[in-house]
């Protein structure tokens, strides 16, 4: 197999395995932050909103 191959895959299986958790770990923070719940609610709205 080519060298480059194993490389990337080494890395996916280690480091970019914590890096996507680390991701969501940090987006499920964002969502759950106090300030969040109004736009949250905003959002919710917007395809009861009449133009």
């Amino acid at each position: 197999m080519n060298l480059e191959y194993q490389a990337m895959r080494a890395f996916a299986d280690s480091w970019g395995l914590l890096m996507m958790f680390a991701f969501f770990v940090a987006t499920v923070l964002w969502l759950f932050r106090p300030g969040a719940k109004k736009s949250s609610d905003d959002a919710a709205r917007i395809p009861f909103k009449e133009d």
